[in-house]
């Protein structure tokens, strides 16, 4: 049976903060008599973050055979990967991490993502978020049906920090949403209006080094044109990662306060790296890992009962683009934090980067849906059976076989 309350917008002021409800209805939908304390916070990337240069394979050759530009340099190089198991490294920006995979406290799962050929943004995000692959008509969010479940009528029990309730939150179950500022899209040095000038003065004649500038700024602005809107619209009007620090000290807040939140999201967006990804990962990845690293430490010994996962819509090409980026791929990397995580070692299938191991011949295939790493966290933290993970997830059949949380 299902019973509905329409609830007004309001607003509730907790440590200062003000946090509008989503005007969603309450439906009862087979509460848990003893609800869980354990807490799930869920940072999602939009556009595709680029799983190769987070997590680096530095022992195939493949690798850098396949991005002379883009490749992260090997351990002991200047501005080298950070060694974590003498195969795979760590993206240098991400220094702030090595403390939790050191204590154990870090994982990641290799081709994580969406088990079809689907290489949509937009897609891959809806079906992402509402957990229901292949169902676009579903607008109801996979974390709403679990707070379903979970519910003890709290209306800070799920929080999203952003001023729009996110498909992955949207149902029936009221969430509460922090406002956060938005920031504007960065672009390059290159593309201030007097830097720009000064370069056209500079190399505007009829020599072949002015000529093969004139061409480039003018392939650049075409490709600008192109790909920006598409990382603007990929990420959803989610911001940078430059105000993440501060965000994730709210979320801490809320979870260890009054509030008594338990489940969290937070999106990021500009990983859409079709066009010099280095420099845009290094401004985008140094405070997603001080983010991370500061999340764990604001949440003290909460963080012993909390999951956080990372996770973005798709990988990119292993084979970098003709502009020093990469393109729409497959499998990717999901990030798992908390301090029960027996981490300090990877999970998933990682095959090697040769082409005929490669989805298509060009991406990481994946291996592991999406859905069964966060199945696990939901068995094995929050105790739930596998028909109430059904409902979480419906109709997909769960294994359970990954074994990276500690019991």
């Amino acid at each position: 049976m299902k019973r509905r309350t329409v609830l007004q917008q309001i607003a509730l002021f907790t440590g200062g903060l003000i946090i509008p409800l989503s005007s969603n209805s309450w439906v009862s939908k087979g509460l848990s008599k003893n609800p869980s304390q354990k807490k799930l916070i869920v940072v999602f990337l939009r556009g595709a973050i680029d799983g190769l240069n987070v997590v680096i394979p530095y022992q195939e050759d493949e690798y850098y055979h396949n991005r002379p530009n883009i490749a992260i340099l090997p351990p002991n190089e200047p501005n080298g990967v950070l060694d974590l198991d003498g195969y795979f490294g760590l993206n240098p920006a991400l220094k702030d991490l090595m403390p939790l995979w050191k204590k154990k406290q870090l994982t990641f799962i290799h081709g994580c993502g969406l088990e079809n050929e689907n290489r949509s943004h937009f897609e891959v995000q809806h079906y992402m978020e509402n957990g229901t692959p292949g169902n676009l008509k579903n607008d109801e969010g996979w974390m709403n049906r679990l707070l379903g479940i979970l519910s003890s009528k709290n209306p800070t029990q799920a929080v999203n920090i952003g001023s729009v309730t996110p498909e992955i939150l949207r149902g029936s179950i009221p969430v509460a949403n922090l406002p956060r500022e938005k920031d504007n899209l960065q672009k390059l040095s290159t593309d201030i209006p007097i830097v720009n000038k000064l370069f056209n003065e500079l190399y505007n004649g009829n020599d072949s080094l002015s000529l093969a500038y004139q061409e480039g700024q003018k392939a650049r602005k075409i490709f600008i044109k192109e790909f920006e809107h598409e990382m603007v619209e990929s990420s959803k009007n989610a911001p940078s990662t430059s105000n993440f620090v501060q965000e994730v000290k709210k979320m801490a807040k809320l979870m260890s306060g009054e509030a008594n939140t338990q489940l969290g999201f937070i999106d990021l967006g500009q990983w859409d790296t079709h066009i010099n990804q280095s420099a845009q990962l290094n401004r985008l990845l140094m405070p997603l890992g001080e983010g991370l690293a500061t999340l764990a430490l604001e949440l003290g010994n909460l963080f012993n009962d909390t999951t956080i996962i990372v996770m973005s819509e798709f990988g990119r090409t292993v084979k970098e683009n003709g502009n020093k980026g990469t393109d729409h791929g497959s499998g990717n990397l999901m990030w798992i934090l908390g301090g029960n995580i027996n981490g300090g070692k990877f999970y998933g299938q990682w095959n090697t980067l040769e082409k005929k191991a490669l989805f298509e011949g060009r991406d990481i295939p994946i291996t592991t849906d999406f859905r069964q790493p966060i199945s696990n966290i939901l068995s094995t933290n929050f105790d739930l059976s596998p028909q109430l993970i059904n409902q979480v997830f419906p109709n997909f059949n769960s294994k359970n076989n990954l074994n990276f949380i500690s019991v």
